[in-house]
This record gives structure tokens, C-alpha cells and sequence, in this order.
């Protein structure tokens, strides 16, 4: 699998993930505020992925 395949699928995640976390802790949160987290649980991803990648060398 390619890494634009991994990007768009973590992409997707994590719109989701951001849209129910979003409505579960802030309903009444504006779409920017979602992007946002949405962008951050992305990042966290590709953090997580260098992290482990990094220990394993």
C-alpha cells in the first residue's frame, strides 16, 4: 500500500474520529474547531508512526 493510500486513509479516520469526538464532548462546536482536531489526529498519527519506526532502528 502507498503512502498516499495510508494518508487519505488516516484522513478519513481521522475526520470521523474528530466528528464524534466533537459531538460527544462539544455539540454546539463550529466546523473549524472540528477540522482542527481532525488535522491534530492526523498529525498524531504520523508522529506515532516516526516514533515506532525510529525505536525500531
Amino acid at each position: 500500500m502507498g503512502q498516499f493510500n495510508i494518508f487519505i486513509i488516516r484522513a478519513i479516520l481521522g475526520a470521523v474520529f474528530a466528528v464524534v469526538l466533537s459531538r460527544f464532548f462539544y455539540p454546539d462546536a463550529k466546523v473549524a474547531y472540528v477540522i482542527g482536531i481532525g488535522i491534530i489526529l492526523v498529525g498524531l498519527a504520523y508522529l506515532a508512526e516516526y516514533l515506532r519506526n525510529r525505536k525500531n532502528k
